[in-house]
């Protein structure tokens, strides 16, 4: 144990994912409680900055979800204020949080992604549906670049459709298009603390009702999706998603924890979606069940990463 700290957990703000992050930070705060920590659940608004001066805590713990607290930018608070917290630093935080920015670092990386188009602020929509449809065929994913918990993902459009999925996704930045791939939605979570090599929970598969995916609803509403682990997948393939997931951790420079999402078609290619650098710690969240799966009990998990934080100072 890292014996009794002040911690202050950081949520909401003005995120789409507000609510979400409330949730998180209830978990953290009683899990942090539960390993005999002095706890705060403190907003980010503008007067937090001002109240993290003044409280100066042993850590920060940010239990946010997409910007501002994802992307680099609370972290860019919080050193300024040198204040040790939970996380990756600014750049690594920003990388994560811009999926094509972490795609790029990824196929550089010479890890599994899928074939990409990106459209930037501005374009027009049709030219952009054009451009996708030469490129990717009318099977396709559309993304918003920068938001998390599938906000803003168009999924399998109608080709009539892609356009104004576009333009809807335009309105919250640059947006990525990948081709749709059938297979297992797969997550592996990775825990690096500071001092110790990163290693990876067991890998998990994630199930929903016949013809749904895993968005929005079905993350955070029980019993909406089964989490199965390990994922019913060959030993050599868990093992080269565990190695997927700490070399793209590794490759944002990211620390102390992340959780990679991925596809396994049905041919068991694997592709590597994205990094989440702040997973969620909700009651139906993936990454506590990951670390249970590897014998770290919820408050005990949360203790190392408090302690991992202090360590780094």
């Amino acid at each position: 144990m890292t014996g009794a700290r002040d911690v202050i957990v950081l949520q909401g703000g003005d995120s789409l994912e507000a609510e979400i992050s409330r949730v998180s930070a209830a978990q953290v705060a009683a899990g942090l409680e539960a390993a005999g920590h002095r706890v705060t659940r403190l907003e980010v608004d503008r007067d937090a900055p001002v109240r993290l001066a003044e409280a100066r805590p042993d850590v920060v713990f940010p239990a946010l979800h997409g910007p501002p607290g994802e992307d680099g930018t609370v972290q860019g608070l919080l050193d300024i204020l040198q204040l040790p917290y939970v996380g990756g630093g600014v750049a690594a935080s920003a990388a994560a949080m811009d999926k094509t920015c972490a795609k790029a670092l990824f196929r550089r990386a010479g890890l599994p992604v899928a074939d990409d188009v990106v459209i930037l602020p501005g374009s027009a929509s049709k030219e952009a549906a054009a451009q996708i449809t030469d490129a990717l065929g009318d099977q396709v994913v559309i993304k918003p670049s920068g938001q998390g918990s599938a906000i803003g993902i168009a999924r399998l459009p109608e080709a009539s459709e892609i356009a104004a999925s576009v333009a809807n996704a335009l309105k919250l930045g640059s947006v990525i298009v990948e081709p749709f791939i059938t297979g297992r939605e797969i997550t592996v979570g990775v825990l690096d603390l500071h001092g110790r090599s990163p290693s990876a929970f067991p890998v998990i598969e994630i199930r929903t009702a016949p013809g749904e995916w895993y968005d929005a609803v079905n993350r955070y509403q029980a019993g909406a999706s089964e989490h199965i682990i390990p994922a019913p997948l060959p030993t050599a393939v868990n093992a080269e998603l565990q190695r997927i997931a700490i070399t793209a951790h590794r490759v944002l420079g990211l620390r102390d924890l992340s959780r990679a999402d991925f596809i396994v078609s049905e041919e068991e290619e694997i592709f590597l979606l994205e990094v989440n650098s702040l997973p969620g710690m909700t009651p139906t969240s993936l990454y506590p069940d990951g670390a249970r799966a590897d014998g770290l009990e919820f408050p005990e998990l949360l203790d190392a990463l408090v302690g991992s934080a202090l360590e780094r100072g």
